[in-house]
């Protein structure tokens, strides 16, 4: 690896976790840590987005961060699992969307009583 990609992590499928999106990760964890054990909430990287996802369910994501662009998004997950993107300058803004997030994580909990 190159000395300027110290903080990426590459994968064979050509997958690039950045550090940054780890740490949007860990910050999305640090929002729900009062309503559900952490450890549930987890990550999968794709090519296209960062997906944050309760229970390593890819039907249950919680959000999407798009941070390969030079424009950053936050993806969050509507009632009917639609993704609305919003930008954001910097991964601290991600702890202006916490109500969302946790009210997306509210409906899978729901969804889960009533099964």
């Amino acid at each position: 690896m190159k000395q300027n990609d110290e903080d990426k992590e590459p994968h064979k499928d050509g997958v690039i976790t950045t550090q940054e999106e780890l740490e949007g990760f860990l910050i999305v964890r640090a929002i729900l840590h009062e309503v559900v054990d952490v450890s549930r909430v987890v990550h999968r990287d794709t090519k296209s987005y960062f997906g944050i996802l309760l229970d390593d369910n890819n039907r249950k994501p919680l959000c999407r961060l798009h941070f390969n662009t030079a424009q950053k998004y936050i993806g969050l997950i509507g009632p009917d699992k639609s993704e609305t993107r919003y930008p954001i300058q910097g991964i601290n803004e991600i702890y202006n969307f916490s109500k969302q997030i946790k009210e997306t994580l509210e409906r899978y909990n729901i969804e889960q009583q009533a099964s």
